[in-house]
């Protein structure tokens, strides 16, 4: 049986806000080879979802993973080419946790016809919707923007040394969105207070930000990698912090809102 890998949720606005790590659901056969820990999921983009459910107001359409980021990771390269070399990273089917836990029961990690197999049930699957999705949409609009909404922990060591910034902004180094979008999405992050911002630093935007933006076609691609800190608990159970939940959104709201403006305008000027 096929299982579904994305829910999409349409909306009429330039602007596709896409989730690939907020997904929970893991198949029983896989999650039996998993260790206790691992099943807690504690590399989830925890609540983006919820996070972003304003976003509907703004007329976003929303495509989201099903499944965890243990089973595959939808925003690394198929090929297992890495997205910073030299630097740390897990892998497109990952068997550590960002604090170097294993995710898998000893001698129970995926070998290649495992890897070859998930990624033909669930990554490939979910990549023809979302760019099937992203083709409809730059028809419909001409001009559309995809956003990749992410967060992670403040503190991870393995990748990156001190505390991140609330908000790191990628384009894969200015090659995936307009430059002027870019600058005015970023203002909005850069002047947000008492919030930090960083623009293509340690985050540049993963696979899928890299893979599909293509401003010449129409598609412009910005991921956010947003600091779990700035709207939840960072230990288990992961808790949404409604305090900060609230005072967060209107940044992100004027984020998107500043992006659709900049669409429209070029839209108006063509």
């Amino acid at each position: 049986m096929k299982l579904p890998v994305i829910d999409i949720q349409l909306g009429n606005a330039p602007l596709i806000i896409n989730i690939p790590h907020d997904g929970r659901e893991i198949p029983s056969d896989i999650g039996a080879t998993m260790t206790a820990d691992a099943l807690a999921l504690p590399d989830t983009d925890w609540h983006i979802r919820h996070l972003y459910s304003f976003a509907a107001e703004l007329g976003a359409t929303f495509a989201s993973a099903r499944y965890s980021r243990y089973v595959v990771d939808l925003n690394r390269d198929p090929s297992g080419k890495s997205l910073y070399p030299g630097a740390d990273t897990t892998e497109v089917c990952p068997t550590s946790t960002f604090h170097r836990e294993p995710i898998y029961v000893n001698g129970q990690s995926p070998d290649s016809a495992e890897v070859k197999q998930r990624l033909d049930q669930f990554w490939y699957s979910y990549h023809a919707n979302l760019a099937q999705l992203i083709a409809e949409e730059t028809a419909k609009h001409g001009t559309i923007i995809l956003f990749d909404a992410h967060s992670i922990g403040s503190e991870l060591p393995r990748f990156f040394e001190g505390r991140l910034p609330d908000f790191n902004l990628g384009t894969g180094d200015g090659v995936s969105a307009d430059s002027i979008l870019t600058e005015r999405m970023f203002d909005v992050l850069n002047r947000a207070e008492d919030y930090t911002a960083s623009l293509n630093g340690r985050f540049k935007g993963g696979y899928i930000t890299r893979h599909y933006g293509d401003p010449d076609a129409g598609v412009h691609a910005v991921q956010l990698e947003m600091a779990q800190v700035a709207y939840m608990d960072e230990k288990a159970p992961y808790r949404l912090l409604p305090d900060r939940v609230d005072r967060v959104r209107p940044v992100l709201f004027e984020l998107l809102s500043t992006g659709l403006d900049w669409v429209r305008d070029q839209t108006n000027s063509a």
